[in-house]
């Protein structure tokens, strides 16, 4: 799932239902005594429809106080709200944010742009070869600017397993960024937590977005996942030179757009010796497997 990604939240409340009057773009109210499930009307322009029609890839307005203009794939919660769409469709629809997923529903059609126009970005080009890898191939090194301000190469971690996964700090939908971080974060409880796992390995969230993404920002945002305790977990962001060439090669897609960004999900982990162990794709994966992985890698080609 989710080739356009982004998430928070916390409890799981009942939802006090939008009414249509409400201008786009606006929260409602969530059940009595406040909540983490919030809900939005939103206008945006359709980009892109996938086969399978449970979700629809939305450019839609920005939501004051909730995240900027981008471009996401978005859950249907009724998938038949959509059998009449088509690429450049102007809606206006509901977004609700629960404490680990998200929907929309409640779609209104408004008008259609023109698909040119619906679909105007500028993603990260790719430099050098965009061959994939795949498991046993050598990750490309690369460049880091860390929480701490200092700068780092990917190679520094030879001789131990490394996860990593890519996300912003603006990225606010609970099944997207966030979602990725938690998943480290209770990868990383399940590996301290047992006597018998390897102790070379460890955690690193990078960001794409390194002009936003400050060393500052980043510190701060990490305390949100792992707390106090930077054991074995490391935040950074990985400039735009090296992302042209590392993108590509995990078919990392990022595109921005005013100010944000569009892009899939790619959590990497790689062995000792600096080789593709397994990659993971989308949301759907769990800190188990990711917590097998690095036991796997850890223990792999040193």
């Amino acid at each position: 799932m989710a080739r356009f990604l982004c998430i928070w939240g916390l409890g799981f409340l009942s939802l006090w239902v939008v009414s249509c009057g409400q201008p786009a773009g606006t929260e409602a109210n969530v059940g009595a005594g406040g909540g983490s499930e919030r809900s939005f009307q939103v206008k945006g322009v359709v980009r892109e429809i996938p086969p399978a029609r449970q979700t629809l890839v939305i450019r839609h307005e920005a939501i004051p106080g909730y995240m900027p203009r981008m471009t996401m794939e978005l859950t249907l919660a009724n998938t038949n709200e959509a059998a009449e769409l088509v690429v450049g469709d102007e809606i206006e629809f509901r977004l609700v944010a629960r404490a680990e997923d998200h929907f929309i529903d409640q779609i209104r059609r408004l008008g259609t742009r023109s698909p040119v126009e619906a679909a105007a970005g500028s993603a990260v080009k790719p430099e050098g070869t965009d061959e994939e890898l795949k498991p046993g191939d050598m990750l490309p090194d690369f460049g880091m600017l860390m929480e701490n301000g200092t700068a780092a190469r990917f190679s520094n971690h030879r001789g131990t397993a490394v996860a990593f996964t890519f996300f912003f700090t603006r990225c606010p939908l609970p099944d997207f960024c966030p979602r990725m971080n938690k998943n480290l974060a209770d990868a990383r409880r399940i590996l301290l937590g047992s006597t018998e796992a390897p102790t070379n390995w460890m955690l690193l969230s990078l960001s794409f977005d390194a002009e936003f993404d400050r060393p500052a920002v980043l510190a701060l945002h990490a305390k949100t996942y792992r707390g106090e305790q930077a054991d074995r977990w490391l935040f950074g962001a990985v400039e735009a030179k090296d992302l042209a060439v590392l993108a590509p090669r995990l078919d990392l897609k990022i595109t921005r757009e005013a100010g944000s960004y569009s892009h899939n999900l790619r959590t990497v982990v790689v062995d000792a010796g600096g080789r593709i162990f397994r990659q993971f794709d989308g949301n759907q994966w769990t800190p188990g497997e990711l917590a097998d992985a690095l036991r796997g890698a850890a223990s792999g080609p040193q």
